[in-house]
């Protein structure tokens, strides 16, 4: 445990921001209702703050990952990514939570725990997913609903389309394809929104399990009809507001984007280094905000929001369960809804359990928790600087996964 606690509360209004202090470590939540559940307790005793943060334990961190933080250093040196942070969370004990590097190859900046970086696909599961798991448990969400009644526009000559239901949108079976570089025709969120809308079936709904960026882009509109909200105000107010994730938006302010790792040296479409604004470029066009990508946050964030599902916090476990339990249907799939579970080889290395589930985020992002170890790991990553033919993150990251779970075998 670390050794110094230290509260500051001033005020009870509803934006009084209050700032924990443990050790090296600082993390600061808002106070709002969606906290008060803990009692004035909290105040008096921070410790009750592990409910929504995991407590400070990593003293030692530097010895026991020793072998795990040296194999982000070599892949660094390597240029296999500028920058990497990582936060590990076990029993409840945030046991890691460090960073190495710089902002890019040729920058001076140094990163550090609280450095924000694009999560990429990171935000179907730090976003979109505990959003629907949300509105699911609010029994707003039913996932065998037919996506079209909801999106209308969605309907098509083809009776296929009527078939695809939000459980397939989650679970990547919709028949829809993978990408298209909506961008190049589409100038704007409505134009974009309605070529996805037209977008033609490439598999039989139900049949295929198949990766679909646009499944999530019509995904993330549909539950944005269904709350009655926009994405991002929704999970602000719902998810990273509720939880503490101060250091966790979409469409961070430009204060903010010069501290943000640079994603992309984009000389063919922004014509400008990509750096605090949304790498993908679909997102791009939607204004930043999508079901697939736009999600900017940190290591320790990241931890915060694994720490609350396994802890129950967020949302209900047997809600959960149930959204990170392996579909049967595709045969073969390792899909969950939303989530996706260690395949052999896995991108969580060899250690994660058949209960694990996580996901991957193409700018070089991970999170991987796992209920029967009660362990989460987050890396984050730039490796998509200057460009994205750098793949060496697909060597690094179970190796990395690896050394930190042999680590905490051995010092249990």
């Amino acid at each position: 445990m670390c050794r110094e606690m230290q509260v500051w509360f001033s005020s009870t209004h509803p934006d009084t921001v209050i700032r924990l202090t443990l050790a090296e470590h600082s993390f600061s939540f808002r106070c709002n209702s969606a906290i008060t559940h803990l009692g004035t307790g909290l105040l008096n005793h921070a410790s009750k703050a592990s409910v929504h943060f995991p407590t400070p334990a990593c003293e030692q961190q530097s010895a026991v990952f020793a072998r795990a933080f040296d194999i982000l250093r070599k892949a660094i040196s390597a240029h296999a990514f500028p920058a990497a942070a990582v936060a590990v969370t076990r029993n409840g004990d945030l046991v890691a939570s460090t960073a190495f590097g710089r902002l890019s190859f040729d920058d001076r900046s140094e990163v550090s725990i609280d450095t924000i970086f694009d999560l990429a696909s990171v935000s179907k599961v730090v976003a979109t997913t505990p959003m629907a798991m949300i509105l699911y448990e609010r029994g707003k969400l039913d996932v065998e609903m037919p996506v079209r009644t909801v999106v209308p526009e969605f309907a098509g000559e083809d009776p296929r389309r009527d078939e695809i239901t939000f459980r397939m949108l989650l679970a990547h079976s919709s028949g829809l394809p993978a990408y298209e570089k909506l961008f190049e025709s589409a100038s704007t969120r409505e134009q974009l929104l309605d070529a996805v809308y037209r977008m033609p079936l490439v598999a039989e709904p139900g049949a295929v399990s198949a990766y679909s960026d646009i499944g999530f882009i019509l995904l993330g509109e549909a539950l944005a009809r269904i709350a009655n909200e926009p994405v991002d105000q929704f999970c602000q107010q719902n998810i990273f507001g509720r939880l503490g994730m101060v250091r966790s938006t979409f469409n961070p302010p430009k204060a903010w984007h010069s501290a943000i790792p640079p994603t992309a040296d984009d000389t063919w479409f922004r014509h400008r280094v990509i750096q605090g604004e949304v790498h993908d470029e679909n997102a791009s066009v939607l204004g930043g905000v999508a079901g697939h990508a736009g999600v900017f946050s940190s290591a320790t964030d990241v931890a915060i929001l694994a720490h609350a599902l396994l802890r129950g916090v967020l949302v209900r476990p047997e809600t959960l369960s149930f959204f990170a339990r392996r579909q049967t249907n595709p045969e073969g799939t390792s899909r969950a809804l939303g989530w996706d579970t260690p395949s052999r080889p896995s991108q969580s290395g060899k250690y994660f359990s058949g209960a694990s589930f996580g996901h991957l985020g193409y700018t070089g992002t991970s999170l991987w928790i796992d209920p029967e170890k009660q362990l989460s790991i987050t890396l984050l990553t730039n490796r998509t600087w200057p460009d994205n033919r750098n793949q060496a993150i697909q060597q690094v990251r179970p190796e990395f996964h690896d050394a930190i779970v042999e680590a905490l075998q051995g010092n249990s």
